[in-house]
């Protein structure tokens, strides 16, 4: 068995930043491999689900052969019911300290120290890290390729992952304007998933998530990219890098150059026609949607009242403007 670490790319963003987009463009390359979000949870109906492939992931090929490597490597697997979120198997307890996003190293430090009070948490984290290497590497191993995109978003899986002995993890901080991602809250189903409305929720005609207010929104954009800023912190600056989602759309190609560097492949290699690829991607809806068309999207600039954007800019503070966004 090789002790090599499996390379692994973490999309880290706020909900609704294109990360779904982002992880195809770059699982379109011929050297990395995208199924979406590693920690697979909430994939909605297991016998209606599609994957990307528009079979039922429970008769895909790809996920067949991701199922029997995992196998092989001692787990009883099915990616309906993945089990790598961190959160799997854990008591009330543990749930409630894994809840908080990512804070300053004190903090971070008090959460380990209680979560280290549970001999659940105990048992299961290195079980759970062997998982992730693990399935990491049957996805590397099916695809044929050395590096696999996670775009789980979320700060504390991705604190976790870095601790993981047999992972060799880079980050891509993914940032989209917040008022972007506020009106994708406030209506999912319309701005969040596919464009055909029957193959809403992986396939099941019904957008899972609920309509939330735009003060929910701003508030969410602004602490999970706090929280990715406060993970980002704790790594080496080589190993991080930060790109816009108005950046992806509208300089494409001089972005995914900069992207395929960071990651250490041939930017030549890219692909623009990204969903022509053999995609095998589990979760946004966007996914099932076959155009390749890569255009921004700034539907807020006319489907947010000014109230609303009033109250964006009360949640955001001076974030907005922090975060590169100045008009």
């Amino acid at each position: 068995m090789t002790n090599k670490k499996q390379q692994l790319i973490y999309l880290a963003a706020a909900s609704h930043s294109g990360s779904t987009m982002t992880a195809m463009l770059l699982g379109a390359h011929p050297d990395l491999c995208s199924v979406g979000e590693l920690k697979a949870v909430n994939l909605g109906e297991k016998e209606s689900y599609l994957c990307s492939c528009k079979t039922l992931v429970s008769e895909c090929g790809f996920w067949q052969g991701v199922t029997q490597k995992m196998d092989d490597k001692g787990h009883d697997f099915c990616i309906s019911e993945a089990g790598t979120d961190f959160r799997t198997g854990a008591t009330p307890y543990v749930l409630r300290l894994l809840k908080p996003l990512v804070r300053s190293p004190l903090m971070e430090l008090v959460r380990d120290t209680l979560l280290c009070c549970s001999p659940v948490w105990r048992e299961n984290l290195p079980l759970l890290q062997k998982r992730n290497a693990d399935y990491a590497r049957s996805i590397a191993e099916q695809a044929g390729v050395d590096i696999v995109v996670d775009s789980s978003k979320i700060g504390i899986r991705l604190k976790y992952l870095l601790k993981n002995p047999d992972l060799d993890v880079k980050v891509i901080w993914v940032v989209r304007d917040g008022r972007g991602v506020s009106l994708a809250y406030k209506n999912p189903s319309e701005f969040a998933d596919a464009k055909n409305p029957t193959l809403r929720g992986g396939g099941a005609g019904k957008t899972q998530e609920q309509g939330r207010g735009i003060e929910v929104g701003a508030h969410e954009w602004v602490r999970c990219n706090q929280e990715t800023e406060a993970v980002l912190a704790t790594m080496p600056k080589k190993n991080w890098i930060q790109v816009h989602y108005e950046d992806i759309c509208n300089n494409t190609e001089q972005t995914l150059d900069t992207l395929f560097n960071f990651i250490g492949v041939d930017p030549a290699k890219k692909r623009l026609d990204f969903k022509t690829v053999e995609h095998h991607v589990v979760g946004n809806g966007m996914r099932l949607d076959d155009s390749e068309v890569i255009q921004l999207d700034d539907r807020w600039k006319t489907l947010l009242s000014e109230e609303e954007l009033q109250t964006y800019y009360q949640v955001t503070g001076d974030y907005h403007s922090r975060l590169g966004y100045l008009e």
